[in-house]
C-alpha cells in the first residue's frame, strides 16, 4: 500500500474547494461576516474530500446533514450542563459501539460527536439554527459541485483500524469520559467556548494508541498555525474584498491537501472559524487566541491522557499481574 506523503497539493482540488467557496466569495465584499458563515457552511464537506466515483459523492450532503444536526443538539444540550454532560457520556459509548455494527457509524463518531462537542459553545439556538442550515445548504451545493469534476480510478481506500469486541467497549468507556471530563471542566471553569476542548477530544480520539498520539501533536500545530493567522489577518483590519480572498485560498486549500498524511485540516477550519468569531466578538484578537489554544490544548491532553496514557498502563499492569500469577 503506498503512503501518502506528508504534505500533497492538487490544483484540481484547489480549485473544487474555491467554487465550494464561490458564494461567501461573492458575498464577502457586501457582508463579512455572512460571508465568512457561508464559508463554514461548505467546510464539512470540502474535510470530507472528493470520492473517486460521482455516485459516492451523494455521501457529502449526508455529512452536511449529520454535521448540521450534531451541532443543533450540542447547543440545545448545553443549556442544561448536567444533562450535556451526561450525554456526551452516553453518546460516546454508543457511537463507538455502532462502528461495529453500521458503516454509518464510523461517520457518526468522526464527524457527528466532535459537532456535538463544539456545539455547547453556542447556546443560541437562533445563530446555531442559521449556522447549520448554511451547513446543510453548502453541502448540497458543494455535492452539486462535485457532479462537474471528473471520475477517478482510485480504488476503495482501506478501512481505518478501529477497535473490536472488549476493547471496543472499553475505548467508548474512555472517550465518554474524556469528553464528559472536558465539558465539565468547560462548565465549572467557565471557559468562553465551552465546547471546543470537547470536541477537540472527539476529533483527536482514536482506538489505536499511535493515532491518538499523531493526531494530538497533528492537531496542535494545526490549530496554532490558524489561530495565529486568524489574529494577524483580523489585526490588519481587512476590507470585504480580503475577506473573500482569505475564504478563497483558506477552503481551496483545505482541498488541495486533503490527502496529506500530516493533519493539516484544522488549520484552515480555524482561520475560517475563528475568523467568523472575530467578526461577531467584542473580544480583542490576543484574547481569542490565548483561548482557542488554550482550550485545545486541554482537550488534546485530555486525548492523550484517556486515549493513550490510561490504556499503556492498563496494559502495562495486567501484564505484571500475569508475571506475579506465573510466578505464584
Amino acid at each position: 500500500m503506498q503512503v501518502p506523503a506528508g504534505l500533497t497539493w492538487s490544483w484540481s482540488r484547489f480549485a473544487l474547494g474555491a467554487v465550494f467557496a464561490l458564494p461567501g466569495i461573492l458575498v464577502a465584499p457586501f457582508s463579512p461576516t455572512v460571508g465568512v458563515a457561508l464559508a463554514v457552511g461548505v467546510l464539512p464537506a470540502a474535510a470530507y474530500g472528493l470520492p473517486a466515483r460521482r455516485s459516492r459523492r451523494a455521501i457529502l450532503p449526508l455529512v452536511g446533514l449529520l454535521s448540521a444536526a450534531g451541532f443543533l443538539l450540542g447547543s440545545l444540550l448545553t443549556h442544561l450542563p448536567v444533562v450535556a454532560v451526561v450525554s456526551l457520556l452516553l453518546l460516546s459509548f454508543l457511537a463507538s459501539l455502532s462502528t461495529a455494527r453500521w458503516r454509518v457509524g464510523r461517520l457518526l463518531l468522526a464527524l457527528v460527536l466532535p459537532m456535538v462537542g463544539f456545539g455547547l459553545s453556542f447556546p443560541n439556538t437562533s445563530t446555531t439554527g442559521v449556522l447549520a442550515a448554511f451547513v446543510i445548504a453548502g453541502s448540497v451545493y458543494a455535492w452539486l459541485v462535485s457532479l462537474l469534476w471528473p471520475e477517478r480510478a482510485d480504488p476503495l481506500p482501506p478501512a481505518p483500524k478501529t477497535a473490536r469486541g472488549s476493547d471496543l467497549v472499553a475505548y467508548g468507556i474512555l472517550l465518554g469520559l474524556a469528553s464528559a471530563t472536558a465539558a465539565t471542566m468547560g462548565y465549572v471553569y467557565g471557559l468562553e467556548q465551552v465546547g471546543w476542548a470537547a470536541g477537540t477530544v472527539l476529533l483527536v480520539m482514536r482506538p489505536v494508541r499511535g493515532q491518538v498520539i499523531l493526531r494530538s501533536v497533528g492537531r496542535a500545530a494545526s490549530v496554532f498555525i490558524g489561530a495565529i493567522a486568524a489574529i494577524c489577518f483580523a489585526l490588519s483590519e481587512p476590507g470585504g474584498m480580503l475577506v473573500g480572498l482569505l475564504i478563497a485560498l483558506a477552503v481551496g486549500a483545505m482541498g488541495a491537501m486533503q490527502e496529506s498524511r500530516w493533519y493539516v485540516a484544522p488549520a484552515f477550519t480555524t482561520l475560517i472559524v475563528l475568523t467568523l468569531m472575530l467578526t461577531t466578538s467584542s473580544a480583542a484578537p490576543g484574547e481569542q487566541f490565548i483561548a482557542r489554544t488554550s482550550e485545545t490544548l486541554l482537550g488534546i491532553g485530555l486525548a492523550l491522557a484517556f486515549g493513550a496514557a490510561i490504556p499503556s498502563l492498563y496494559a502495562y499492569l495486567r501484564v505484571e499481574l500475569a508475571r506475579l500469577r506465573d510466578r505464584g
